[in-house]
This record gives C-alpha cells, structure tokens and sequence, in this order.
C-alpha cells in the first residue's frame, strides 16, 4: 500500500518508520522545512535501535529506508498515488480543517484518511464527501515500539474502511483496537489521565515525591499490568472484595482543575522536561538523543521478555 504521512513532528516521522517497516511505500511532508529536513536522521536513529533490539532485520539498512521513505515538499506530491493518508499534524482544528481542505481539492476519492489524533472529535473537520472513508487511527509515542493503535469511525465511516485499516494495523504486527464509537482519550489516555490526576494531587498536597510516585508505579502498580491488565487483575483478586471495598472505602477521588501548581513551578523554572535536561527530575549532561536512545532499548528489552512470558488468557 502507498501511504502518505502529513505532519514529520514527533508521531509523524515515526510513523512513516512504522509503515515503512510495515511493508509499505512511504511520503512523507511538513509544511516546516527544518522539521522534515530532521526526519531521515531521526528515522535512521530509531531504526539503529531496532536493528540492535533485533526488531528490525540487517537488510533494513540506512538506503534501503531512504529509498522506502521519500520527503515531500507539496501537498500534491505527498498524495502521489496515495492509497492511506496518515494525519499527524499539530492537534489544531483549524489547521487540520484547512489541510482537509487541500487534500479534499487534491486526493483521488477512493483514498482512506486516517487521523492521529489524540483528543479532537476531527470528523466535523473533514468535508462531508470524505466522511465514508475517513476514520481515527491514534498511535502512542514511540509507534514503533508501543504496539496499540486505537482505530476509530463515526456513524458515516464505512465499516469496510475500518475493517481495511485494522487489518492493516494488524498485518503490520501491531495491535488494533477497533472502539465502538468516539471519546477524547480513547481508553489508554484516559486512564493515564486519571493516573495523572491522583499523582499531582499526591505531589501537590505534599503525600509524595516523584521518585516515591514512579516507585509506587513501576514495583507495586506496573508489575501486573502487563500480564494482567486491569480487568482480568480485577477477576483474581476476587469481585466481592472489590465490591466491599468500593462499598467502604472513604477515599475520594481527584477531580479535574485545569492546573497543577508543581508543574507550573518546573515549567516556570525552565525544567520542562528531557529535552531541556531537567522535569521532575534532573537527567545530567546526558543528551536528548541519548536519553531516548536508552529509553527505546530498555522498551525493547522489555517486549522482548513479556513476548516470551505471555499474558493471562481467558480460555
């Protein structure tokens, strides 16, 4: 399949890696030069990665993906015989309403749009003649080593396309989630942001240091999840104890204010994260590349000995 990529940010360079590795042709543009001039290196840096995490075999060599993989500098020249456009631009409805615009004027009609948006409901974005064969295809960061993909339509989204586009998910050795209908957040995020919520409010009214939070998380919280999830972990440790805890617990649970005053006071500070060297925590001289270069090795490590493990199935 030809795929056409729009946005060569974070998601989107790594999604024409994602495709690429897939099987699939890719091009690739931005409507910012030096962003799209950064992508190939970023692209050949994750792939380093695979090819030494063994995910990626040696004829996947730095030509072979400059050769799969070809940036664009027009509109016009990214839907070059485009059978899947994958939108990853900034999550801005005007901008996505004005790009929907040019492709809608541009894109044979029997091209599938696939959104990666992570919180707007795009549909009333999209003119209406695309709508049968426009649907959400969300990713995580980084799509090549995070495999869910939350694939999403709205009531005029042809079950067909939905069928296509996951199955395609699927072929590329990833895993879809086809979800009944649109939320912001889909299911990951929104979990996340409940995690998010309750980790500020313990960091804000002074329960909890990061490092106790991330503790918490990765030797207590963490360790299940991957084998059990949430809802089978529910099933071991036996629903009536759920339920009479439910039914006696006295905590209450974070609501939603907009702010957390920790954050605003790193923000302010300057400690917005790995790529200014410091967040919640102080990650040294050690540079972005290499932070997230260790990062991706020990995601990969990790794959690696849950894929040998398995997860609990249901029979």
């Amino acid at each position: 399949m030809k795929i056409a990529v729009f946005g060569a940010g974070l998601m989107g360079h790594a999604l024409a890696l994602v495709h690429a590795l897939g099987g699939h042709t890719v091009r690739l543009t931005d409507n910012n030069a030096e962003t799209l001039a950064r992508a190939p290196k970023l692209m050949a840096t994750a792939l380093a990665t695979l090819r030494e995490g063994g995910e990626a075999d040696a004829t996947w060599t730095d030509a072979r993906l400059a050769s799969t993989v070809t940036c664009c500098n027009t509109v016009a020249e990214t839907l070059q015989g485009a059978d899947l456009i994958v939108e990853a631009i900034i999550e801005r409805p005007d901008l996505k309403r004005a790009l929907y615009a040019e492709i809608d004027a541009l894109a044979p009609m029997h091209v599938i749009i696939a959104s990666n948006t992570s919180g707007l409901d795009i549909f009333p974005l999209m003119p209406e003649r695309r709508q049968p064969r426009t649907l959400i295809a969300h990713w995580y960061t980084p799509p090549y080593l995070v495999d869910l993909c939350d694939v999403v339509g709205s009531e005029k989204t042809d079950p067909a396309v939905i069928e296509t586009v996951r199955k395609l998910v699927a072929d590329m050795g990833k895993v879809p989630v086809v979800m009944k209908k649109f939320i912001p957040g889909y299911i990951a995020n929104r979990v996340q942001a409940a995690i998010g919520l309750e980790t500020d409010r313990l960091i804000n009214e002074g329960y909890a240091s990061p490092r106790d939070i991330d503790d918490a998380i990765i030797y207590g919280l963490a360790l299940r999840i991957p084998i059990l999830g949430h809802m089978a972990k529910a099933d071991f440790t036996g629903l009536p104890m759920i339920q009479n805890g439910m039914r006696s617990s006295t905590y209450q649970p974070a609501t939603p204010h907009g702010r957390s005053e920790a954050l605003d006071k790193l923000i302010a500070e300057g400690r917005t994260g790995v790529m200014s060297g410091k967040g919640y925590f102080d990650w040294g001289t050690r540079s972005p590349d290499e932070l997230f270069r260790e990062r991706d090795r020990k995601l990969l490590a990790l794959k690696r000995a849950l894929r040998d493990i398995g997860r609990m199935e249901e029979t």
